[in-house]
C-alpha cells in the first residue's frame, strides 16, 4: 500500500492530508475478491463480480480531492460496491459524520457490508438502491459521490445536497464537479475516464 500512495503523491493525484491518511487507514485489498488479491495495490480497475469494478486508485484519489470531504460531513455514496470508497468516506467524516452507501447489486451490498465490518465503522450504514436515484426522501447530504457514469447530469442529485454542496460524478467519460449555488449548478470538467453505467432501474 505504502507504494501504490507514494506513487499518487508524486504524480500529484494525492494532495490533500486528510485523503492521503485515508488511503493509509483504508487499505484496498479489504474490499476485493480473494481471486484478484495480488492486485490490490496495483494502480488499474479491479473486477468484483456482477459486472461491476472497484475503480483506479488514481480516479478514486482524483474525485475524493474534488469533492473535499470534511470532519462532520454527511454523506451519500452511490454505486458503493465494494465499499471501498464507502470506507474511506466514513474516515474522512469522521466519528461525528455520517456516511450512506447505496447499491443496486444485492451481492454486493452484502459483501460490502462485510467489507466494512473488518474496520468497525459506527458512522456507516449501506442498503440496496430504490427505483430513485440516490436518497430524495432523506434531508440534503454535505456531498454527494457517484462512482458510475450517467448519460447526462441527473438533476434530481441538486435537491439532494446543501446549498454550497458539492456532487461529484461521472457523466460519460467526464468527472464532473457540481457545485449547488442558489439552486443552481456549477460545474467543472475533466475528461478521460472510464466507468461503468449508473443504473437506476433494474431491468
Amino acid at each position: 500500500m505504502e507504494q501504490l500512495v507514494q506513487k499518487l503523491i508524486k504524480n500529484g493525484t494525492l494532495v490533500s492530508q486528510n485523503i492521503i491518511e485515508a488511503f493509509y487507514a483504508i487499505d484496498r485489498k479489504d474490499f476485493i475478491p480473494e481471486e484478484s488479491q495480488a492486485l490490490a495495490h496495483t494502480d488499474q480497475p479491479i473486477h468484483i463480480g456482477y459486472q461491476q469494478t472497484i475503480s483506479q486508485p488514481t480516479t478514486v484519489a482524483f474525485m475524493l480531492e474534488l469533492l473535499n470531504v470534511k470532519k462532520g460531513h454527511r454523506v451519500l455514496d452511490i454505486g458503493s460496491g465494494s465499499c471501498w470508497t464507502t470506507a474511506l468516506l466514513a474516515h474522512l467524516v469522521g466519528p461525528e459524520g455520517f456516511v450512506v452507501g447505496i447499491e443496486r447489486v444485492e451481492e454486493l451490498v452484502a459483501f460490502g457490508t462485510q467489507n466494512l465490518a473488518k474496520y468497525h465503522f459506527a458512522n456507516v450504514h449501506v442498503e440496496r438502491a430504490g427505483s430513485e436515484l440516490g436518497k430524495p426522501k432523506d434531508p440534503p447530504y454535505d456531498r454527494i459521490l457517484v462512482s458510475a457514469a450517467a448519460r447526462s447530469f441527473p438533476k434530481e442529485l441538486l435537491s439532494q445536497v446543501h446549498e454550497e454542496g458539492i456532487i461529484v460524478l461521472p457523466v460519460r467519460d467526464t468527472i464532473w464537479k457540481v457545485v449547488r449555488v442558489e439552486h443552481q449548478p456549477i460545474i467543472e470538467k475533466f475528461e478521460g475516464y472510464i466507468f461503468v453505467p449508473l443504473i437506476i432501474k433494474e431491468a
